[in-house]
């Protein structure tokens, strides 16, 4: 089953259709007189996505955006003392003016190619439980038969469930499906333990190069590369 043509594609959400809009955060941050430039904000956030693949590997549910985000702060010059505040008020506010909205180059260009040549394109993404709502925001809400919010669904990466569920949606078995996502945790090992296939962004190509189940990851580092990974999973557009 493994080595069959790949006829549909799952696409995690933040930092990999989008990532943080971080002159968005810094005008946010103003707004609770936290002075922080977008420059120094986005020197943290590889620290708070570190956090973030260690929670989930650790095991840790509820989607741990708080203790990524705080990490985030704290590396990008937000006061100590004032980081606890910031990520419960930045919390709170997240659902009415989501942070993930800054699209990452020639990704949604990938997906609108995908759907023109009839493959399947669902969004599978830990996220609080108003992201159809962006995406239709974004305009992009007629490219995905699916989203899997796990907010709103109640389970999340990196369990089998929702991986199931974005099958179902997609009409493939799970061996059918590519998964294409940045953290490790929770979309590669998550996709790849329920089934699926997977593709990791920005992603350390001698990590995937050792792991046993070498032959079902790829590793790619913007639109075209992703495009050939998806085409050598037989993926065809």
């Amino acid at each position: 089953m493994r080595n069959e043509p790949a006829t549909a594609v799952s696409f995690d959400f933040g930092q990999t259709l989008v990532e943080l809009d971080t002159g968005m955060l810094s005008a946010r941050l103003a707004e609770r007189g936290i002075a922080v430039s977008r420059e120094q904000l986005d020197g943290g956030v590889d620290e708070g996505w570190r956090v973030y693949n260690d929670a989930i590997r650790r095991g840790l549910g509820g989607h741990p955006w708080k203790i990524m985000m705080g990490r985030l702060l704290e590396a990008g010059g937000v006061p100590a003392g004032a980081v606890d505040a910031a990520v419960d008020w930045l919390w709170t506010e997240q659902p009415r003016k989501n942070l993930w909205r800054r699209p990452i180059a020639g990704m949604i260009d990938v997906v609108v190619e995908l759907g023109r040549a009839g493959v399947p394109v669902a969004v599978l993404s830990n996220s609080e439980g108003r992201l159809a709502e962006l995406v239709e925001e974004l305009g992009w809400s007629a490219h995905f038969v699916a989203i899997a919010d796990s907010g709103r669904l109640g389970f999340e990466k990196p369990g089998r469930e929702i991986f199931a569920w974005t099958a179902e949606r997609l009409g493939a078995p799970l061996a059918a499906v590519v998964h294409v996502g940045d953290s490790l945790a929770a979309d590669v090992d998550g996709a790849l333990a329920a089934g699926m296939r997977a593709v990791w962004f920005k992603g350390d190509p001698q990590a995937a190069a050792a792991r046993p189940d070498a032959d079902r990851v790829a590793v790619y580092d913007g639109a075209d590369a992703l495009r050939r990974a998806l085409r050598a999973f037989g993926v065809r557009f």
